[in-house]
């Protein structure tokens, strides 16, 4: 790794001066497969803002040479939408003792270099420091194998994710709706649930 190759933690508002920069880099690694989405920097620079506004939120930024090529965010469930805390309560979770984290976007380039681990380290960090959390949890949108726009040397992360001492949770579903590449319009996307116990 370059040794100008470095991963920081942010919180809250100190995230805000970053917001164009996360902006842009989200819309660049998003139209990529699994998540083909069709972004808009000003969508963004509003959904960015939801970790601006929550005190405990983390956002670790991979900073090269002063360049942000890649980040890694989350914040306390309770601050998400309705549409992630209702699977926790309907399963018998406590939201105020979870902790999401949400997306981490990383340019091609960079992959490869330990950053993704890096990132799930950063962030746990950040959640012990706070003391009151017993889960880690992030979702991620399920696509069939089939898919038409799936590359052919396409890995998933699940082996990532278990390495870092996530389970999926079958039992925990979502949908999130967005527009994809070839889309004219919005649609339900279906969403899965990982989580770590913490305590």
């Amino acid at each position: 790794m370059a040794s100008s190759l470095h991963l920081q933690r942010f919180s809250g508002s100190a995230i805000n001066a970053w917001l164009p920069d996360l902006a842009r880099l989200r819309i660049q690694v998003f139209r990529e497969f699994p998540y083909l989405y069709q972004g808009s920097l000003g969508y963004e620079e509003h959904y960015l803002q939801t970790y601006v506004n929550a005190p405990d939120s983390v956002m670790v930024l991979a900073q090269d040479d002063g360049r942000v090529v890649g980040a890694s965010s989350g914040l306390p469930l309770t601050a998400e939408t309705p549409d992630l805390i209702e699977p926790f309560l309907e399963q018998g979770y406590d939201p105020q003792r979870v902790f999401y984290y949400g997306e981490s976007v990383l340019l091609p380039e960079y992959r490869g270099r330990g950053l993704g681990k890096g990132f799930f380290v950063e962030r746990e960090a950040h959640v012990r420091t706070l003391g009151r959390f017993d889960w880690a949890c992030f979702c991620a949108v399920e696509r069939p194998v089939d898919h038409p726009r799936r590359p052919a040397d396409y890995t998933p992360l699940d082996a990532l994710w278990n390495q870092q001492g996530f389970v999926k949770h079958p039992e925990l579903h979502t949908t999130f709706l967005w527009q994809d590449l070839d889309e004219t319009t919005e649609s339900p996307k279906p969403m899965g649930f990982w989580l770590k116990r913490l305590a």
